[in-house]
């Protein structure tokens, strides 16, 4: 297998992980905070896929889904227009709020998918071009990608962790808390 090849099948990874989290779930468990100040499900997924959009659209030289297919719009969300979640409050956490799971899946898969698209067609030569000399060393692209495939599947194990929470409580007839 290739660069491009085991690139590819992290991403899947993560693709699986982030349905298996939230496919079936009701607006009021993915918006469910099990603690006053713990990101909820909606959260988790959403800001894991505007970091990978914002990321993947800046390697690509592409404009971020968020903004080209209007998903700003149909989230409707109360932040400032470009957020990525990166540093939110707790209370700006809470205002991640979604209608559906179709909605969080929606913006994801369309993300997802360009990610694949865009990571299929690298090359190992291409791993090596800096996209970043803000840092010290510079950061390549290879380094970028393996940092949204880890920050990633860190917050699709997060959220799969609070939906086996909200699971075990509906199980027990405990409130969910939002």
């Amino acid at each position: 297998m290739n660069s491009a090849g085991i690139l590819a099948d992290a991403f899947e990874r993560i693709h699986e992980a982030v349905h298996a989290a939230v496919d079936g779930l009701p607006p009021e468990d993915l918006n469910a905070r099990l603690d006053d100040d713990a990101n909820s499900l909606a959260w988790l997924v959403w800001h894991l896929t505007r970091v990978q959009d914002d990321h993947i659209a800046d390697a690509a030289g592409t404009e971020q889904l968020w903004f080209a297919q209007d998903w700003a719009a149909r989230f409707e969300l109360p932040l400032e227009e470009g957020s990525t979640g990166y540093g939110h409050s707790s209370a700006e956490v809470g205002s991640v709020r979604v209608t559906s799971a179709d909605l969080l899946l929606g913006y994801f898969d369309a993300v997802s998918g360009r990610t694949l698209d865009f990571v299929r067609g690298l090359d190992g030569r291409a791993l090596d071009r800096v996209v970043d000399d803000s840092w010290s060393p510079p950061v390549t692209l290879g380094v970028r990608l393996i940092s949204v495939i880890a920050d990633d599947l860190q917050h699709a194990g997060q959220a799969a962790f609070v939906r086996g929470v909200l699971e075990r409580r509906q199980d027990t007839g405990a409130p969910a808390r939002a």
